[in-house]
């Protein structure tokens, strides 16, 4: 049986062409998503400044499975205890902070390979490591020693002076040598100083962010890390092999979630889709050799021989495609994970990694695919007695049966039900795509499965217009669409996914784009911000932008995300940090209770909807976690009007700021008083006598909050321009199969008197059918994604975005259509009628 499959593939190369590419590019896109998924799981960051030491222990990077966005420090006094473990030849403490070199009151790079330069103490200089190019180490507070890279940028020796800005505040300090790195890493530049100089100004109260471990060479890393681990029990966390380099990026493991849930959504919405190009380009090419099954019967092949035969061919073919694409496969993987590190999702020293678990699943699940399109696909062309095999061969007109009806209102009712859930269960929020986004793949394929019975509907319906308006040539088409309808909803089915997939993804992305932009721009009433890009501004800059003429209000800005111990489970939040005297002016909070005035010290204010949600009220405490971990029980002190679109809390900027990595705000937002004239010319000389900040209007703002929203639209059009041109592909594989079987077909109606015009005009009305019916079909599934997102975000069943979207998407498909069917039927009737009707 394997001979015979292995000669059949031999001779029908062309009628199996698009199932190979179909299990191809499927094996490819699944293999792809499975290394992003395992990327996300595994999330390893080569270390770059830690990189000679074998064991790092930092701050716990979670709190309860929750990522924490902020740097999280550990005490001082754990050196000592992880000093003490055996084969631990030295444990140094480390710190890491913002201080910016000047230069003519302005920040100094490192180069072009490094944008900022952060100060250490000079005992973690030997973590990279550093040694002393010139000069000697710091001995006493006001000495630094320079990275070589930032020496060379100031023209500077040691001996001189120089002002840095750390913490806000410029301070002058002497060189006392310039240190240059060795070794392979290429981390950020650094300014060194004393060990408690530098504990002082990272201004976190003695604590450190990290130990790294020094060994000797030939010990058990493994059996060191245990050791350590028991040594601090669960104060730290202890990081080893390529996940060292996570000490050095606080926050990236809040990223995981993002990585994780993007490629769990697309995988299995391409999972769904690939299994369904790969059925049904293997049903087609099954429906296609009909003849060929029936004379094998009739010349005495019994129903299980044919099986056999069929499931050869599809092992030959899937093993060969799987192997073919696990290259591809890696490759798809790295790019999209590269488009996800360009956009900002995850640092881009988290390290790419695809190992066989994501090839094993593209391979089963190809596997699976193909097996089960055998199942169905060739059942009954093995189990037809002979002669009825023969005359169904030339019919094809039968397609329903009671498992395909089944399998059909199950995906049907799965797609229907996710929509219903977005619409009326879920909340405004990141998960909201996780439901709308699958509910059109869902509703799709149950109507590709029921297509051949929409179809014969449909065509009935427009029947009469269509002979109205086309002649001889809509008479042939319809006759053709009548006859062979299950021909016809097979060209049908990846168009219907094409249109469906690409319409719901493109308008929910645009309504996301859209409802943020707008909510973001509206709920900020300032005027101008002021940015740093030296770590923060000092508590006294607030104050100095007030007393500037023409300023009614400024207001100290920190971003972070934190949690609530609400009662039915923890919510994730945003955190806002705000100043008290300025918080009226530059954000629109309509306050119902209580009063924002009082943001001082331990307290929050909210939304009356969250406080309902936590079940608080004024002058109540409210449990929660800020973004390093830090557990604490603010006062509410005020309550104001819900904004759906905006769902964070708000606290005092001078209390939120020390649990961010930074640890100072970094923005001040201020509005000026109406009719003033000046006020940008009277800020900008303010922004010019603060080192590192720059001044901008409020618009800026919306800017970077689009810039943030497009984070992920990047990677959702890579990961959606795959899935559609999987699907394109699948329409054109499916079309010109389609076509070129019918090369008989044509040659007969040009034997009998048809022109080759008329005949392409035939092609041209079945291609407007084909058209008219799967734009309708299309657009109805994509509605089961856009409307109930809509509906959420938008509060109406319109979604946003340009009506060009939808045109562009219909105008691609019938490209593809016509394409895909006229051209091969062109060169198909080049050659003689005669001919052609031979040769089939």
């Amino acid at each position: 049986m394997w001979s015979l499959a292995l000669r059949t593939l031999k001779f029908r190369k062309t009628s199996f062409v698009a199932t190979f590419l179909a299990m191809f590019l499927g094996a490819a896109i699944v293999i792809g998503c499975g290394g992003l998924m395992e990327t996300g799981v595994r999330m390893e960051a080569a270390p770059q400044r830690l990189d000679r030491a074998s064991v790092v222990v930092t701050g716990e990077q979670s709190y309860d499975d929750t990522a924490l966005t902020e740097r999280r420090h550990i005490d001082a006094g754990l050196v000592e205890k992880v000093a003490a473990v055996d084969g631990v030849r030295k444990a140094v403490g480390d710190v890491s902070f913002p201080a910016s070199v000047l230069k003519d009151g302005k920040p100094v790079t490192g180069g072009s390979d490094s944008t900022d330069s952060y100060g250490h103490g000079w005992s973690g200089a030997q973590l990279t490591p550093y040694t002393l190019a010139a000069g000697e180490a710091p001995a006493a507070d006001g000495e630094i020693v320079l990275d070589q890279r930032l020496a060379d940028r100031m023209d500077v020796k040691p001996g001189a002076d120089v002002d840095l800005a750390v913490k806000g505040r410029t301070e002058s300090f002497r060189v006392s040598g310039i240190a240059a790195q060795s070794g392979d890493s290429n981390p950020d530049a650094a300014v060194f100083f004393t060990d408690d100089e530098a504990r002082r100004l990272a201004g976190a109260g003695g604590a450190i962010d990290s130990i790294g471990v020094l060994t000797d060479s030939g010990t058990d890393v493994s059996a060191l890390s245990s050791a350590v681990k028991s040594a601090v029990g669960d104060r730290a966390e202890v990081l080893t092999g390529a996940q060292r380099g996570l000490a050095e990026l606080p926050g990236t493991l809040s990223s995981q979630r993002t990585i994780v849930i993007l490629a769990a959504i697309f995988g299995s919405s391409v999972v769904l889709i690939v299994m369904f190009g790969v059925a049904s380009t293997l049903g087609l090419s099954l429906q296609q050799r009909a003849r060929e099954m029936a004379l094998l019967r009739a010349v005495g092949a019994t129903p299980q021989q044919l099986r056999r035969m069929i499931l050869c061919e599809t092992a030959v073919l899937s093993v060969a495609s799987v192997a073919l694409a696990l290259a591809p496969g890696y490759l798809v993987g790295k790019l999209l994970f590269g488009v996800l590190s360009d956009s900002g999702v995850v640092s881009d020293a988290v390290v790419y990694r695809a190992g066989w678990v994501p090839m094993a699943v593209g391979a089963v699940t190809t596997v699976l695919a193909a097996a089960l399109a055998t199942r169905f696909a060739g059942r009954r062309a093995a189990r037809t007695e002979p002669v009825a095999a023969l005359a169904e061969s030339t019919a094809g007109t039968r397609w329903f049966t009671v498992p395909k009806l089944v399998l059909a209102l199950f995906f049907i009712a799965n797609g229907i039900g996710l929509a219903v859930a977005t619409a009326t269960v879920m909340e405004d929020g990141p998960t909201l795509a996780s439901t709308a986004g699958p509910a059109c793949v869902l509703f799709c394929i149950g109507l590709a499965l029921l297509a051949p019975g929409i179809t014969k509907v449909m065509v009935a319906m427009v029947r009469l217009p269509v002979r109205a308006l086309s002649g001889l040539s809509g008479y042939l088409a319809l006759r053709n669409a009548t006859t062979s309808n299950v021909r016809m909803a097979g060209a049908i089915a990846p168009i219907v996914l094409l249109i469906g997939i690409a319409t719901g993804t493109l308008y929910m992305q645009s309504t996301e784009d859209d409802v943020s932009a707008r909510s973001y721009a509206d709920n900020i009433l300032a005027d101008y911000v002021l940015d740093s890009t030296t770590g923060g501004f000092a508590p006294g800059v607030v104050d100095k932008v007030r007393e500037t003429a023409g300023v009614s209000g400024a207001s100290e800005l920190v971003t972070s995300r934190g949690f609530v111990d609400a009662p039915d489970g923890r919510a994730d939040l945003d955190l806002r940090g705000v100043s008290a005297d300025g918080v009226r002016k530059t954000l629109d909070l309509k306050p119902v209770a209580g009063d924002l005035a009082a943001l001082k010290g331990n307290t929050v204010a909210l939304s009356e909807k969250k406080a309902d949600a936590f079940g608080v009220k004024v002058g109540d405490r409210l449990p929660m976690h800020l973004g390093d971990g830090f557990r604490t029980s603010p006062t509410v002190v005020a309550l104001y009007k819900d904004n759906p679109k905006q769902q964070y809390l708000v606290l005092p900027a001078r209390t939120l700021a020390p649990h961010t990595t930074d640890g100072l705000p970094q923005q001040i937002l201020v509005t000026s008083a109406s009719g003033a004239d000046g006020v940008h010319a009277r800020l900008a000389d303010l922004a010019a006598a603060v080192p590192g900040t720059e001044l901008d209007d409020s618009s800026s703002l919306a800017g970077r909050n689009n810039q943030i929203q497009q984070i992920l639209v990047s990677a959702n059009y890579t990961i959606v321009a795959m899935i559609v041109g999987y699907a394109a592909i699948t329409v054109v594989n499916t079309l010109v199969a389609v076509t070129r079987k019918r090369r008989a077909e044509f040659g007969l109606q040009q034997l009998t008197g048809a022109t080759r015009g008329q005949v392409l005009g035939m092609l041209t009305v079945e291609g407007a059918l084909i058209a008219v019916i799967a734009t309708v079909l299309g657009t109805a599934a994509s509605a089961t994604t856009i409307v109930p997102y809509s509906l959420v975000k938008n509060d109406s069943i319109m979604p946003s975005g340009s009506i060009g979207i939808y045109l562009a998407i219909v105008g691609g498909s019938l490209l593809l259509i016509f394409g895909a069917t006229l051209f091969p039927s062109w060169r198909g009737m080049r050659q003689p009628a005669v001919d052609t009707v031979k040769a089939a």
